[in-house]
């Protein structure tokens, strides 16, 4: 069997940096760009490649979504085998996907750190989702080793993008040692539960203006996504809710145009909700039929004169 990260060296796969790669878009403009790390992207949702059915789907999803970046483990596990690990990659460059490396399954810091300078010797990139898993039920992050793990990469050059829950102080933390964008949670990994912590997913984007938040893990359906991105949240990232869904292709084309919709009405500025009803149609003076000199044309129906003041 043909190893994947001996055929991505043998064919010459290069990805490299997302600067060097081709830009991935979707109908925004680079005047409302995602900017990461200096970097700049035209798209707001980032797309993960496992658990897919066949390759055709991821494929098919990503040509659909044109994410922004695309999560690739080194433990990923496809349905397929084999010389499909080649085809995998093959796919990527097809669609000049930017890779973003991922630490899924390390349940340490010196795990992470093992495996983040894997990622960057094969990926050929200092980018790395940072993941450090502390409870295997829930999938919650560990936060006083993600931090440590946070610390080390940056200082080892990374650019750090780590996966972590709502949390604020925890938040704050990981950028205190450099972390210039965040990744919390909506819920759970793989639940499509849609956020269940409003509250502190909505405290967390109000008290770090200006930092880039990606509601990574938990949203199943394009609603979610848009209602984040309404929130003022910077991005989205997906895997299961598009690789499971009964049409993978046209769930990722239908989160695409959520993330563009949730940002559209972000931008717009919705009205402030309200506890009491308020007419939307003003009601002033009165009615044009009552007023001095009106003539109703012939054959128009005139309210009674019972019910006229």
């Amino acid at each position: 069997m043909t190893h994947w990260w001996h055929a991505t060296r043998a064919n010459n796969l290069t990805y490299g940096s997302p600067k060097l790669t081709k830009t991935m878009m979707n109908s925004h403009s680079t005047a409302d760009a995602l900017i990461l790390y200096g970097q700049t992207f035209t798209s707001r949702l980032l797309l993960g490649t496992s658990r897919y059915p066949s390759l055709h789907a991821l494929e098919a999803s990503l040509e659909a979504a044109r994410p922004a970046m695309v999560t690739v483990a080194l433990r990923r596990q496809l349905a397929a085998q084999g010389d499909a690990d080649v085809g995998f990659f093959d796919a990527l460059k097809r669609q000049g996907a930017a890779l973003l490396p991922n630490t899924a399954g390390c349940h340490a810091v010196k795990e992470v750190v093992t495996t983040a300078q894997m990622a960057r010797e094969v990926f050929e990139t200092d980018w790395i989702k940072l993941e450090l898993i502390g409870d295997d039920y829930t999938l919650q992050p560990d936060p006083v080793g993600l931090i440590e793990a946070a610390d080390i990469l940056v200082r080892d050059g990374f650019k750090v993008l780590p996966y972590c829950t709502e949390d604020l102080v925890v938040a704050r933390r990981l950028l205190d040692v450099g972390c210039e964008a965040l990744m919390p949670w909506g819920a759970p990994i793989g639940t499509g539960k849609g956020v269940v912590n409003p509250y502190g997913l909505k405290l967390l984007r109000e008290r770090l203006t200006g930092v880039p938040l990606i509601v990574d893990a938990g949203l199943g359906v394009p609603s979610h996504a848009c209602q984040v991105m309404e929130w003022g949240f910077d991005a989205v990232l997906l895997n299961t809710a598009v690789s499971q869904a009964a049409r993978p292709e046209a769930m990722a084309r239908a989160f695409a145009s959520a993330v563009d919709a949730g940002r559209e009405a972000y931008l717009a500025g919705p009205m402030p909700e309200r506890d009491s009803a308020h007419a939307s149609t003003p009601v002033v003076g009165m009615p044009f039929w009552h007023q001095d000199g009106y003539r109703a044309p012939e054959g128009a129906a005139v309210p009674p004169s019972n019910e006229r003041p």
